[in-house]
C-alpha cells in the first residue's frame, strides 16, 4: 500500500527546490529572500483533504480567514474575535506609520501610543478604535464580494456606480453554464492598490468544470450507499437495464467535477503557502457543495517563490534528513513512531530484522502521514446567511501531523 500524500513530498521538493536554485533578491520588508520564479504545484483531492502532515497547520485560522473573504469583510476585529492573528501585523504597521497632519485634527506629530499587543486589545475592547484601525483597506473580501465598477446611465448621460459580487456571479454561472470559460475570481483592482494595507498575494483564481461519465456516477453512488446496498439496487435494476438514471437523480448524485487554479504573484514559501494550498482547497469544496460537483483536482500557479533569509533553517527541518540505521531501529525497537510517518514500504529495507515481527518504519524525519479528510454540513456561500457560518462546522478528520516548525513573520 502507498502513502497518498503527494502535496507533502511536492512542497517539500519546492522547497529543496528554493535551497538549490534560488537567487539572494532583496525585498519590501527589508528581511532579504532567496527566490525562483514560475513554478507550480498540482493536487488530486480524492488522494484527502491538502492540509499538510510534515508540520502541524493552524486549521481554525485557515477556516475563519476564509470565511472572513466570503463574508466581504475586511476589519480585523471578526478575525482577532475569532482567534486569528495572521492579518494583525499589517494592521499594527499601518497604525503605527500613520503621520498625522493638519487635515487629520493634529497640529503637531503625536507619538504612537499603542505597542502591538495593546494595539490589539483596543481592536478587541473599542470599537470606534477597532473600525478605523482595524480597516485594511478594499482587500480581498471587498473584491471577492464587492468590486466597485462605473456604468454610463444613456438615459441621462451621467455616470453611476455599483457593486459586483464575484463570488455571487460565479455561483450562478457554475449553475447555468458551468462550460463557460469566464469562471474567474479577481483580487487585483488596479484601481484601488494604493488604497490596500497590502496587494493581494493571490490575485485570482479560475474553476473549471467536466461531466461525469456514467461509471464515476455509479461509484459516487456506491461510495455514498455503501457496497452492500448498491449490490443489491445493481442486482435488481441491471438485468431489466432500467432506473439507472432514476437512482442517481433521487440520492442527488453529481453530474459534474469541478477544479480550480489560483494565480499568486509573491509566495512566502515556508509561512504562507502551506495556508494557501488548503484555503483554496477548502474554497473549492464549498464550491462544489454549494453547486454539488464533486471537487477533483487543486492547482497554483506561483510566481516569486521565496524563504525568507529567516525561515531557511525552519525549511530544511521541515525536508527532513535520511534516518541513519541506529535511528531506524531504536524506532523500530521501541515501537516509536514520532519521529517520522512512512508506514508502508517493503520489509526487505531493513533486511537484518525478523520479518515475522516486523514493524514498519519512517526512512526520514517529516516523512508525511496520510492526509486527512474534511467534513461539513451544507455552507451557502451567499445572501446573508453567510455572515452566520460557523467556524467549528468545518472538520477535519484523522488530521495526523509532525509538530509545528515555529519561523518569525515579515511585514
Amino acid at each position: 500500500m502507498e502513502l497518498m500524500n503527494n502535496i507533502d513530498k511536492q512542497y517539500q521538493a519546492l522547497l529543496q527546490d528554493i535551497l538549490d536554485n534560488g537567487v539572494v533578491k532583496k525585498d519590501r520588508t527589508g528581511t532579504g529572500t532567496i527566490s525562483v520564479f514560475g513554478r507550480q504545484i498540482r493536487h488530486k483531492m480524492s488522494e484527502g483533504f491538502p492540509l499538510l502532515t510534515t508540520k502541524k497547520m493552524p486549521w481554525k485560522s485557515i477556516v475563519t480567514e476564509l470565511l472572513w473573504f466570503l463574508q466581504g469583510n475586511t476589519n480585523i476585529k471578526w478575525l482577532v474575535d475569532n482567534g486569528c492573528n495572521i492579518w494583525n501585523g499589517d494592521a499594527y504597521k499601518k497604525y503605527s506609520d500613520f503621520q498625522p497632519t493638519f487635515a487629520d485634527g493634529f497640529s503637531h506629530k503625536t507619538p504612537i501610543v499603542h505597542s502591538k499587543e495593546s494595539f490589539i486589545d483596543a481592536i478587541k475592547t473599542d470599537d470606534e478604535f477597532a473600525n478605523k484601525w482595524g480597516e485594511l483597506g478594499p482587500i480581498y473580501g471587498k473584491q471577492w464580494r464587492s468590486w466597485n465598477s462605473i456604468s454610463d446611465d444613456d438615459f441621462d448621460m451621467r455616470m453611476s456606480t455599483y457593486e459586483v459580487d464575484q463570488i455571487a456571479n460565479l455561483i450562478k454561472d457554475l449553475k447555468t453554464n458551468p462550460d463557460s470559460r469566464r469562471l474567474m475570481v479577481n483580487a487585483w483592482n488596479v484601481g484601488e492598490l494604493d488604497q490596500m494595507v497590502l496587494p493581494p498575494c493571490h490575485y485570482g483564481f479560475q474553476v473549471y468544470t467536466r461531466e461525469l461519465n456514467g461509471n464515476e456516477r455509479w461509484d459516487l453512488l456506491e461510495k455514498k450507499v455503501g457496497k452492500e446496498l448498491f449490490d443489491s439496487w445493481v442486482s435488481e435494476i441491471v438485468p431489466f437495464g432500467g432506473g439507472l438514471s432514476e437512482y442517481l437523480q433521487s440520492h442527488n448524485i453529481p453530474k459534474r467535477a469541478i477544479s480550480l487554479m489560483w494565480n499568486q504573484r509573491s509566495v512566502d514559501t515556508f509561512l504562507g503557502l502551506p495556508f494557501n494550498i488548503a484555503s483554496y482547497g477548502l474554497l473549492l469544496e464549498i464550491l462544489a457543495k454549494e453547486v454539488n460537483m464533486v471537487p477533483e483536482e487543486l492547482i497554483g500557479n506561483l510566481g516569486d517563490v521565496h524563504l525568507y533569509s529567516n525561515h531557511v533553517e525552519q525549511a530544511k527541518e521541515q525536508i527532513g534528513r535520511d534516518l541513519t540505521d541506529e535511528e531506524r531501529y531504536n524506532i523500530w525497537f521501541n515501537n516509536n513512531y514520532e519521529t517520522g510517518m512512512e508506514r508502508y514500504f517493503n520489509p526487505n529495507d531493513l533486511p537484518d530484522f525478523d520479518n515475522d515481527y516486523y514493524t514498519p518504519t519512517p526512512k526520514r524525519t517529516r516523512e508525511p502521514y496520510e492526509l486527512p479528510r474534511l467534513k461539513f454540513s451544507p455552507c451557502p456561500i451567499t445572501g446573508i446567511d453567510m455572515e452566520y457560518q460557523s467556524i467549528a462546522q468545518f472538520q477535519i478528520e484523522n488530521y495526523e501531523s509532525h509538530p509545528t516548525i515555529k519561523a518569525p513573520l515579515s511585514n
